[in-house]
Formats: C-alpha cells, sequence, structure tokens
C-alpha cells in the first residue's frame, strides 16, 4: 500500500486541494484509493462530501494515523492520500513517519519556502522521501516560468531539497471544481489544470516505484546476507 503524505508547516500552502485532485486522478485511473483527513478544519471531509455518490473512501485521525492506515489496508486500498493540519504536532510526525512520499506544497515566495524547512526536517528525520510541489504559482507565459518561480526553485536546489519539475498554477477551477464535488481531471480533462495535476500524478507514480524497488532490492540484499551468514 502506498502512502501519500501531503504535510505543510505553512497555512494556506494548498494542501488539501493537491490531496484531493491527486485522490480523485488515482481513483479514475482504477487504483483502489482512500483519503484521510488528518486536519480537524476537515476541509478535505468536506470536499468528499461534496462529491456525493462518487465520493472516495474517507477516514479521519481521530483515533490515529496508524489505525486509518490499518482499516484502509484491511479495505484493500492501493493508494492512501493523507491531508494533514500546518502543524508539526503528533497526527502530522505520525502521517510522515507512515508516508511512502511526503509532498510539500508550497507557494513561491519566501514565507512558504521558509515554512518548508521545519518539514522538510521532519522527513529527513524519520528517513522519508519527499519533494516540494510549487504551488499557486502565476500562470506560465509560453515555456518560462516567472521569475518567483525560478527563484524559489532555484532556492530549493540550493538548499538540496527535492522538487517537482513543473507546477501548479494559480488557476480558479481548482477551487471551483471541488466545490463542484469534482476534481479537475473529472470536470474540465481538456483543461490545462488537469493537465498539470496529471503530470505531478505521473511523477508521484514513478518516484514510488522507484523507491518500492529500493526497497525491495534492499530487503532481497539482507536475506542473501543472512542467508549466507547461517
Amino acid at each position: 500500500m502506498n502512502v501519500i503524505t501531503v504535510a505543510s508547516r505553512k497555512g494556506g500552502a494548498g494542501k488539501t486541494t493537491l490531496c484531493a485532485h491527486l485522490a480523485a486522478l488515482a481513483q479514475s485511473q482504477g487504483h483502489k484509493c482512500q483519503v484521510i483527513d488528518g486536519d480537524p478544519q476537515g476541509s478535505l471531509a468536506l470536499c468528499n462530501r461534496l462529491r456525493a455518490d462518487a465520493a472516495l473512501p474517507f477516514a479521519t485521525a481521530e483515533r490515529g494515523i496508524d489505525r486509518a492506515l490499518a482499516m484502509a489496508q484491511v479495505a484493500g486500498a492501493e493508494w492512501v492520500f493523507i491531508d494533514t493540519s500546518p502543524t508539526m504536532w503528533v497526527v502530522v510526525q505520525e502521517a510522515i513517519r507512515a508516508a511512502t512520499l511526503v509532498l510539500i506544497p508550497a507557494r513561491p515566495g519566501f514565507l512558504d519556502l521558509d515554512a518548508v524547512r521545519e518539514t522538510v526536517k521532519t522527513a529527513r528525520e524519520r528517513n522519508k522521501p519527499y519533494a516540494v510541489v510549487l504551488n499557486a504559482c502565476p500562470v506560465k507565459r509560453g515555456a518560462r516560468e516567472a521569475p518567483a518561480v525560478a527563484q524559489s526553485r532555484a532556492y530549493l536546489e540550493r538548499e538540496g531539497v527535492p522538487v517537482f519539475a513543473g507546477q501548479i498554477s494559480h488557476r480558479a477551477s481548482f477551487s471551483l471544481t471541488l466545490a463542484a464535488g469534482a476534481s479537475a481531471g473529472e470536470a474540465e480533462p481538456a483543461s490545462l489544470a488537469a493537465a498539470e495535476i496529471e503530470k505531478l500524478w505521473r511523477a508521484v507514480e514513478k518516484s514510488v516505484a522507484a523507491i518500492n524497488a529500493h526497497y525491495a532490492d534492499a530487503a532481497a540484499t539482507a536475506s542473501l546476507t543472512q542467508g549466507q551468514a547461517a
């Protein structure tokens, strides 16, 4: 089971929006998904309720992340998406510890970039793969990124922080489609918003496949070493 934890110490970074759109896209592509709302504010729960009959399997973290994940595994979930609150309280730390991959949304700007540090520190301490997603960015004009986006990407790269090669732009359709009970990919499949989420999802799938392959190789090597020692 693959667990994608969306975390950021900064409020308003776009955690819920990314989580909801990615989960809906994965579900639409035939994956069995579960969403977990780890934020007491309940924004992901609201997005899921608005989907009505198309709602994804859902849980809260009221009784702990581990319990919610155990129930998802019993239900046969392939992908679990966890939304978190803009804190580093215990539930967020549990969600990071349980993650296959941590996504850290950040708007281009020094306030968001500074807030990235604490989430990165937590992921590193738990030896969890992570990547920053530049979110709510100025829309590209042609192939060129806006100066704020390019500067933010350069800063993260200098700090040795992995960052998604694309961007999620500031588009009204991201919030409007969720409010209408759908994702951008479902409501507006030919839109630029849908294309951006699709690109991010492909990057997530590729990263998770590489992570799982790494752990499988490590387990095989450990098993071989133990066999030789015996």
